[in-house]
């Protein structure tokens, strides 16, 4: 240990990041925390770089996760930085594309809670059956919204829609609102929502006809992403200064 290095207790490590001393100890077993040398008598020998390595580590944390965040330490202790970098940068690339992908849901709910029944329906080529009212199988729905009809069978299970049985054969027929919603509840999953929150948002386009619903999901993971964004900005500095050696940002 050299003379800037100070002796530290799993006490003090724990009480500088709120976490238990037994968090500690599975903290330096897992390769979050540098090697720990012990003394004769076993007890582990914790200095001031263990304290860099955990403060760090809890703050990348919140912006990269809890696995990426492992996978990073790991990575420096095995003298990768290289790879420490590559997770750090996918980490940015992977908001950046949730981000954009969040972008185009918002863009296309919409323009799909505007639309009238009717219209969510029609299409140049529709071969639906005439009617004032036309509905459609399971497996045109599916080929529509570009997704397996098994993945409409789980949502319908979630009490995400609501198809109506044939009579006698019990085949699924979609009605125009039935196409409205599958559409909906699409491209939300594409862009990672939660079933519940789901849910939530067709009960308010159902109650009340208007995208409000729709609005407010969308602004909600737009401000989690930019949460994450920050939380990203503010573990970058304490990585680097865990990586170079330099103060840490609170000692600068």
């Amino acid at each position: 240990m050299s003379r800037a290095e100070t002796a530290l207790r799993p006490v003090d490590l724990a009480r500088a990041a709120g976490v238990s001393t037994q968090q500690i100890r599975n903290y330096a077993d897992a390769g979050i925390l540098p090697p720990t040398p012990r003394t004769p008598a076993g007890y582990r020998r914790f200095d001031t770089r263990h304290r860099r390595a955990l403060l760090t580590y809890r703050a990348l944390v919140p912006g990269y996760g809890l696995y990426t965040a492992q996978a990073i330490m790991r990575a420096l202790h095995a003298d990768d930085l290289t790879l420490a970098l590559t997770l750090v940068d996918a980490g940015h690339v992977e908001l950046h594309e949730q981000r954009r992908s969040l972008q185009a849901a918002g863009e296309a709910l919409e323009a799909v809670a505007k639309e009238t029944p009717q219209a969510a329906t029609e299409t140049p080529d529709d071969t639906a059956q005439a009617s004032d009212t036309p509905r459609l199988r399971i497996g045109e729905v599916a080929a529509r919204l570009g997704v397996r009809t098994s993945a409409l069978r789980v949502w319908e299970a979630a009490g995400l829609l609501h198809p109506q049985r044939e009579p006698g054969t019990h085949y699924r027929w979609f009605g125009p609102i039935d196409v409205r919603d599958a559409r909906i509840v699409s491209i939300l999953r594409q862009g990672h929502y939660p079933l519940p929150q789901i849910q939530s948002v067709l009960d308010g386009l159902r109650e009340t006809g208007s995208p409000d619903a729709l609005r407010a999901a969308i602004a909600q993971r737009l401000a989690a992403l930019t949460g994450r964004g920050t939380a990203m900005l503010a573990a970058s500095g304490r990585l680097y200064a865990y990586v170079t050696g330099e103060p840490e940002p609170d000692q600068a």
